[in-house]
């Protein structure tokens, strides 16, 4: 699968199918700390490119968070920020939510706190993080490093790599898995809608959710 189509098909998965399927595969991805900071009502989903953030150790001007990463992302880019989990300094607001969405960003995660989250619920832009706060990044933290392997939240993160998220959470999809994972996620998803319609359709929860009923997808299945 080209980039292109594997994020199209992420769009058509929510995050559960897809933790579901990396449980199966024994991989890492699903985030369980971070949440859309708006009522985002769409799947984010799309490329990986990572900002590393510092605090600010000289006096004097230095690179602001994320300024540099912005200014050359591609659309259906996701700016995945690691401020280290860090929830009393903002590192995404109002003016780099206005140059993503120029720049046709697909969504942000951080992993720490954002603020302007008006502004980015007007321009529609989706961010997720672990809380908003109105504490300013400027002369607090700066951007370290850009497009390096980073951390969210426990999980490793590459650029390149694919991201999905929506109101249940985050999930990351190294890009060497993404079509496996992808392919048994739509799997996973499939058995669900079944097992639903039989439960709309009068039968027992009870019964539908036995194995015998609607066996558990695994890895071997085609």
């Amino acid at each position: 699968m080209s980039p292109e189509e594997i994020i199209t098909a992420l769009r058509g998965l929510d995050s559960c199918a897809v933790s579901d399927a990396l449980d199966t595969l024994g991989l890492p991805g699903a985030v369980t700390a971070l949440k859309p900071m708006w009522p985002v009502g769409t799947v984010l989903a799309g490329r990986v490119r990572t900002v590393t953030a510092a605090p600010k150790a000289t006096a004097g001007p230095a690179t602001h968070i994320a300024t540099p990463l912005v200014a050359i992302t591609e659309p259906d880019d996701v700016v995945v920020i690691d401020n280290h989990g860090r929830t009393d300094v903002s590192c995404w607001g109002g003016l780099l939510t206005e140059a993503a969405v120029r720049r046709g960003v697909a969504g942000v995660i951080v992993d720490g706190a954002c603020r302007d989250v008006q502004e980015s619920e007007a321009r529609k832009l989706p961010v997720f993080a672990r809380t908003a706060v109105p504490v300013s990044a400027r002369g607090r933290i700066v951007q370290a490093a850009m497009d390096e392997r980073i951390q969210i939240a426990g999980i490793s993160v590459a650029p390149q790599d694919f991201v999905l998220a929506d109101v249940n959470g985050v999930v990351f999809v190294a890009a060497g898995a993404a079509q496996r994972v992808i392919e048994l996620a739509q799997r996973i998803a499939d058995r669900e809608a079944r097992m639903a319609e039989a439960v709309r359709s009068g039968r027992d929860v009870q019964e539908v959710m036995h194995d015998s009923q609607f066996p558990s997808v695994t890895v071997e299945q085609h």
